[in-house]
Order: C-alpha cells, then structure tokens, then sequence
C-alpha cells in the first residue's frame, strides 16, 4: 500500500487506514469472531493506521484491536488512534479538564493494553472548547507524562477544524470528507497544508450509500444509527449519511454510478479514489464489518488515478444535488 506522511509526527502511514467504530457498535450485530477476522484482513491488506474511539460499543472496539494485535504477536504493529470526551455526561465544553481527560485515557490504555497511546483525539467536542487553550493545555500535560504520544481534534465541521489548527500541539485533525461532503477541500485543507496538520478523513462511504448498494428497500437494525439518527436524534446528524436527506443522496449516486472506472471494483473503492486525489489527505479510514469489505477498501488505492473530466463531473453532481443540503452547515 502507498504511504503518506502523517503531518508533523515523523510517522507515514498507509493512505487507507480502517475505521473501528463499526465493529464496536452503532451499525447492527457484528460478532466477535466476525470483528477479529475483518481486523485481521485489513491488517493482512497493509493497512497501518487504525482508528477507534473509547465509546465504541463502550471500549468493545479498542479492546478487540488490543486481542488482535496481542494475537499478531511480532507483526509490525500499526498506529492505533483513539478519542476522548464523548464518555461525559452531559458532553459539555466544562467537562473538558485534565482530571477527565486523563481518566478516559487511562481507560484506554487499559483497553488496548499499552503504556502510551499512539494519539489521542478530542471526540467531536462542544464548539466552545476550540476557544478554550487550557483544554489543549492538559492534552500537552498527558503527552509530558507520557501517556500519550501525539494529540488531536475530530471535528464536525469546517470552522471548528480551523479552530483546531491554531490550537499549539495539536498534530491531527478528522474530519469528514467524500464525494456527499466537499468543501474541506475549499475551505479547509489549504490551512492543513500550511499548518503541517495531519489530515484523517473519516465516513468516506457516507455510512455505506458510496458503495451503491444500499437502496429504497434497504431495513436496517434497530440499534444502527442509519437508522436511529436518521434526523440527528442521538448525534450530529452529519455523521449518518453525511447528512444528506436519503432521497436526496439515491439520486446522487445513480448520478455518479456512470462514473465508475468498469474493472475499478465498484462504487466504494471509486468513492475512496477519489479521496485519495487529495494531497491534503494523510488517511482515510473506511470501516467494515466483514474481511471482504476491509480487503476490498485497502485495494482501492492501488486504482489509476482520476482523470479530470471524471473529478469534474463529480463536483458537478455535488453542487447540483448534494451541496444545497450540507455545504453551509458543515
């Protein structure tokens, strides 16, 4: 797999990376031994770069990348992300202190079985921290005591990433960016550039629409958030099929199924391609919940590159279909 550079850290990383949240919670039953396989398989594929959150499926998902990796024995072990913040109740901007903060990173040191965690990301925080530099302060105590190697921000939208960018120390932000969300690259992605960010791009499938497979008749189970956060109910709606009405995201998809390359292996790894055209982009971190979907996403990189008229045509369809519904918002 082609590497890239992970901003300022001295890491480089493979371009695709895997998404854990899936195999923790929130998409429907995974079982443990399904999750362990589709883990194996993406590390098998080269990738190098894995990311998890101690809220998936409340520590399952870092947990099962610590069996994984303790199972791999002398394997060339990956980068292993995780996030903080989104355990406090409420999840408040107040509760962001460097007596919580350092409880949840103890707890994931627990979970994933290691005395320093490779980077830790504040978890889509309140908009009000990005104006706070004590928060990021204590992230700096945990990287002094050793805890922590390298600390950053997942945001939700474009303003709060500019936010992150002028906070000292912070060596990454995600963010979410596909062919449904693109005015990072407008927007943000210059001052990434400048700035030195690590850029992580996170729901590169749009929650599974960018493979082309899900359709009006698509059920999904009752505890998938595509299904109970269709509105938003239980967290930025952004997050659920980055925030495009369905309807409207079917249309834009059947608009963008001539565009796949035949022999390119479908509409996801297309989508993932076209991500990749971005040099701002360090990773992408499409998640799976079968061995077959996390081999089929680390293959997407090794696609010819897009030639203009497709990236154009592409634009194209966002701005007709797409952008009046999330270009503003996010």
């Amino acid at each position: 797999m082609k590497q890239r550079d992970f901003g300022r850290t001295g890491w480089r990383v493979g371009e695709i990376g895997f998404g854990a949240w899936a195999i923790g919670g929130s998409w429907g039953d995974v079982s443990e031994d399904d999750a362990v396989a589709t883990l194996h398989a993406a590390l098998d594929s080269g990738v190098t770069f894995l990311d998890t959150a101690d809220v998936y499926g409340d520590g399952r998902s870092e947990r099962l990348i610590a069996r994984v990796l303790k199972e791999r024995g002398g394997a060339e072990r990956p980068v292993v992300a995780t996030k903080a913040g989104r355990r406090l109740q409420p999840h408040a901007a107040d509760g962001y202190t460097l007596e919580n903060l350092e409880a949840f990173v103890d707890r994931s040191l627990g979970n994933l079985e290691v005395e320093t965690l490779d980077l830790v990301q504040l978890h889509c925080p309140p908009t009000e921290v990005y104006d706070r530099p004590e928060v990021f302060g204590a992230m700096e105590r945990l990287v002094e005591k050793g805890k922590i190697r390298f600390h950053g921000v997942s945001v939700e939208r474009v303003d709060e990433a500019l936010g992150a960018i002028r906070q000292p120390g912070v060596a990454s932000v995600q963010i979410i960016y596909n062919l449904f969300r693109q005015r990072p690259a407008d927007d943000f992605f210059p001052a990434a550039r400048a700035a030195g960010t690590a850029m992580i791009v996170r729901v590169p499938l749009a929650s599974g629409l960018l493979t082309g497979r899900i359709d009006r008749s698509t059920q999904f189970a009752s505890d998938d958030h595509r299904n109970f956060n269709r509105h938003g109910e239980a967290f930025d709606v952004g997050e659920t099929f980055s925030g495009v009405p369905f309807e409207a995201a079917l249309e834009a998809v059947e608009a963008l199924r001539p565009l796949v390359p035949e022999g390119s292996g479908g509409m996801a790894a297309f989508a993932l391609r076209w991500i990749l055209m971005e040099d701002a982009v360090s990773v992408v971190i499409p998640g799976g919940r079968r061995a077959d979907q996390a081999r089929g996403n680390a293959a997407a990189g090794d696609l010819a590159p897009l030639p203009a008229e497709t990236m154009a045509a592409a634009r194209e369809i966002y701005g007709r279909i797409v952008a009046p519904h999330v270009h503003a918002r996010w």
